[in-house]
């Protein structure tokens, strides 16, 4: 994480004897001999870290200080003092300064201070995308078939292969994704996930690899890609046969090379990631079709894994059922439900075309629309269609406004499901996505 150092310090034979040390770690060095110098690179420039002597000409180390905390993003800083002046690094620590040097020191002493840096960009990185504690919801399986994929989730868990999960929407495939990271040894590093549907084309590189900064325009600052945040972790591809074909070639390469180069970067960045793959897509027509390399699905599809749709897993249904009454019934603070026999039978008479997650919103809708403590079949609102609603069309409509409001009815017939809901009016999951943003601009 810690990859340019800016090393600031008006004595040259100190200045080239730290550019040395990091040099030798591995890092990018650049250097000021004055603190103007130094703030004028900070301005324009994006460094991880910042080591100032604390008496400069021009500008001193506290200043320098002051202008990297409020650079964007914050490199640590290190503030090098003689020992005469060790208050003031103490104080320059209680301003935001990450640690300080003793002059003279040592390269072990500056090795130290980098290495502890280097954990501490890590662990600040990894605070931000994992959260102590499960994150996924439990697996509840009843049927045969679910039940003999879970019997071999640890072992898949275990190993190092990428997994390619496939299944109609809604059947559960992050859910199984999390519980594969969440039972793997990477399962205290961070779990990533690219949802390849959601993010325009233009942008999904940048998400990817990231990006230096000036790389583009609006690329003010450096970002740091989801391959790089997921580094000793797992990277979930959600939806990963919706990126684009002339990017599939790079994501190969960085699958194979576990490595890659940001966005109008030159320097190679080593990763070590765990690869998982979700689509609900038939992925033989999709490489037929020639939307998906056949060489990329390959490489993700290791160790495959298919999750029936609900209505091919009958026994599941009510343990869900029940299983997302108590949810949503602690979440919304209501007193225990249950169902009744008619209820459940009309639960399991019903299709779901939605899968888990239309079972998941309908026990929701019902717990949040406060019926009694027992919920009879009358309750339960089920559509067995994905039908657009009647009474879409108004005499003077223009075709722009039909289009919303076809589209927007149809997403809230399919319960927010932007996968279904495209499917249902016959357009790319990418098309829908750009049509909603419009609509979020202009009301």
């Amino acid at each position: 994480m810690i990859e340019k150092i800016l090393i600031v310090d008006d004595d040259p034979i100190l200045l080239k004897f730290m550019v040395e040390v990091v040099k030798r770690q591995g890092k990018e060095a650049a250097t000021a001999s004055d603190g103007e110098e130094a703030i004028d690179i900070l301005k324009n420039e994006s460094v991880d870290l910042v080591i100032t002597d604390m008496k400069m000409p021009k500008k001193n180390g506290l200043e320098v200080l002051k202008q990297a905390l409020q650079a964007l993003p914050s490199p640590l800083v290190v503030i090098a003092t003689a020992h005469g002046t060790v208050e003031s690094a103490v104080e320059a620590m209680r301003l935001g300064a990450f640690h300080y040097l003793i002059k003279p020191f040592s390269p072990d002493a500056l090795k130290s201070v980098l290495n502890k840096a280097e954990a501490h960009a890590r662990l600040v990185h990894e605070h931000r995308y994992y959260k102590e504690g499960s994150k996924f919801p439990p697996l509840v399986a009843e049927s045969p078939a679910m039940k003999y994929l879970l019997k071999d989730l640890k072992k898949i868990a275990k190993a190092q292969a990428s997994v390619f999960i496939t299944g109609e929407s809604g059947t559960g495939k992050e859910v199984i994704a999390g519980t594969i990271h969440e039972f793997s040894e990477r399962a205290k590093h961070p779990f990533i996930k690219v949802n390849c549907a959601a993010i325009p084309e233009t942008l999904l590189e940048s998400e990817f690899f990231g990006h230096e900064r000036g790389s583009f325009t609006g690329a003010h600052t450096k970002k740091t890609g989801r391959f790089e945040l997921a580094d000793r972790g797992t990277l979930l591809l959600d939806e990963v046969t919706e990126i684009p074909l002339m990017l599939q070639p790079k994501l190969l390469r960085a699958l194979q090379e576990q490595e890659f180069e940001r966005v109008g970067g030159t320097r190679p960045i080593k990763v070590n990631v765990r690869f998982l793959a979700t689509s609900n897509r038939n992925m033989q027509e999709a490489i037929e079709s020639k939307v998906f390399r056949e060489d990329l699905y390959y490489r993700l599809n290791v160790v495959p894994i298919h999750l029936p749709p609900l209505r091919e897993r009958k026994e599941d249904i009510l343990p869900l059922a029940h299983h997302f009454l108590g949810k949503f019934c602690l979440e919304n603070h209501k007193e225990k439900k249950t169902l009744t026999e008619k209820a459940m039978e009309k639960l399991q008479a019903y299709s779901w075309p939605g899968n888990v997650r239309e079972l998941a919103n309908i026990i929701e809708r019902t717990v949040v629309l406060d019926f009694d403590t027992v919920i009879d079949s009358s309750h339960l609102y089920l559509d067995n269609t994905t039908a657009i609603p009647s009474n879409t069309y108004k005499k003077g409509m223009k075709l722009h406004e039909m289009e919303k409001k076809l589209i927007l009815e149809t997403l809230e017939a399919n319960f927010q499901n932007r996968t279904k809901t495209a499917e249902s009016l016959g357009i790319s999951i990418r098309t829908l996505r750009n049509k909603l943003s419009e609509y979020e601009e202009t009301p």
